[in-house]
């Protein structure tokens, strides 16, 4: 026997639960208002409308924060579930699509987003015109489960099991400097003289360190004299002959003026994989964009 919900019962309104997780999640109405692309009064009454059908206090206003009350609390976590369900009813939906023309979103990391991917969205474009794309230059991993990207290209394999993964191709770098700061510093012959060059890094943390202790290089943390996490700034600081930095093959060898900091060093190599979600991997736009990526990556 099938049992039949009363949806009388449900007396208040999604999309106001909706502004109340996201204003939760966010901890301002404004950054809210921004995730949703609504206007920050409007977000605000939606909030207030669902506290007065409720009949509940969700947040306390100290000063310019929002904090969660202890009912607040409470209802957050099935908000949260609300929101699960919702998210993966997208991503169904719009697995079952099977248009071409669209929005695709893509996910890379900044250096190869701004080197190797414009040839090949060229090609796509060429190709498949009614694809329209975004790209989310991020050298963080987007979370595709939450809709933040449709397709990443990474340097790792997922975990995630409703991931889609396929590893394309290895690339190898290794350490750059510009010609000039290498004449500047004597031009190093061996990993010793190399050493006691400046180094830039991208973070203050010991991931850099480590990488090129591995290498051979005994350094520490003074020698990372220049640091930003944006890869592109790093390349650019080489480029300008600050120091030695560690970039991909394909790239670092076609630039003038550039040339590897001690070309007897054997080369780092990575992976470079495609991922998707398995529900958004069945659209056939964000097939036909999956496939041209990795054909296109694998022949760089």
């Amino acid at each position: 026997m099938r049992l039949c919900m009363d949806w009388r019962t449900v007396r208040f309104d999604w999309n106001r639960a909706r502004a109340f997780l996201v204003t939760a999640e966010e901890g301002s109405f404004s950054a809210a208002a921004r995730a949703l692309g609504m206007a920050q009064p409007t977000l605000g009454r939606q909030v207030d409308g669902l506290e007065q059908e409720l009949g509940v206090l969700l947040f306390d206003r100290v000063g310019k924060r929002l904090v969660l009350t202890e009912a607040g609390m409470d209802l957050l976590e099935h908000v949260r579930g609300m929101g699960d369900a919702a998210r993966r009813m997208s991503l169904a939906a719009s697995g079952q699509s099977q248009a071409i023309e669209g929005n695709v979103t893509i996910s890379v990391g900044d250096v190869t987003a701004a080197y190797l991917l414009p040839p090949i969205l060229e090609k796509l474009r060429g190709e498949h015109p009614g694809i329209h794309l975004e790209i989310v230059a991020t050298n963080s991993a987007s979370d595709l489960r939450r809709r933040e990207a449709d397709i990443a290209i990474r340097n790792f394999r997922p975990q995630q099991p409703e991931l889609v993964a396929r590893k394309v191709r290895e690339m190898d770098g290794t350490l750059y400097a510009a010609t000039r700061y290498l004449e500047r510093i004597g031009r190093p012959r061996t990993k010793e003289q190399l050493r006691a060059a400046d180094f830039i890094g991208f973070d203050r943390g010991d991931a850099m360190i480590k990488g090129l202790r591995a290498m051979g290089l005994e350094v520490d943390k003074r020698s990372l004299v220049l640091v930003s996490e944006n890869q592109i700034v790093q390349w650019e600081l080489v480029k300008q002959g600050l120091g030695v930095g560690v970039m991909s093959s394909v790239i670092g060898d076609a630039e003038p003026g550039v040339e590897p900091a001690l070309p007897s060093m054997p080369k780092m190599t990575f992976p470079v994989w495609l991922v998707s979600h398995r529900e958004l991997h069945t659209s056939r736009r964000v097939r036909i964009v999956f496939e041209l990526l990795a054909r296109e990556l694998a022949a760089i």
